[in-house]
């Protein structure tokens, strides 16, 4: 699974001009599964995401997680983030999970994240989304599992 992680001062999702969901301060992260993912790498970034110091301390140093802080997070399934873009200038979605394994994989994740953090939100899987947000920092990281 691959987590595009992106610390936010706010961020919305909205399908056919509806907000589905939103967070304040918090993380927005595109969410990509891929062929041979399994419920562990789903737990796997999880742990990360809600472990994975991109906070600042008191001092200014990235020091505190998403759970030291108890900011929110907003979940995002976007397939073409596991694309295969080595050659060529078309990208490959080979390297995608199929459908119903992808959305099985990100409710997965999802409902798991609702049962250990206090916020959070997510788009709507499979559906045109408009994403909204203010990066912050900017601060983007690549989690991989």
């Amino acid at each position: 699974m691959k987590g595009l992680l992106q610390r936010v001062t706010g961020a919305r999702v909205e399908v056919a001009g509806e907000v589905v969901g939103s967070i304040d301060q918090g993380l927005l992260v595109l969410v990509a599964v891929e062929p041979g993912d399994t419920p562990a790498n789903a737990a796997k970034l999880l742990h990360k995401l809600l472990n994975y110091r991109v906070f600042s301390d008191a001092d200014g140093k990235m020091n505190l997680s998403l759970s030291d802080v108890g900011a929110g997070l907003l979940l995002v399934s976007q397939f073409t983030l596991a694309a295969d873009t080595q050659s060529g200038l078309r990208p490959s979605f080979s390297t995608a999970a199929p459908p119903a394994l992808a959305e099985t994989l990100f409710n997965h994740l999802l409902s798991e994240a609702k049962r250990l953090h206090p916020t959070v939100a997510s788009g709507r899987f499979g559906t045109d989304m408009q994403v909204h947000l203010v990066n912050d920092g900017p601060v983007t990281f690549l989690l991989q599992t």
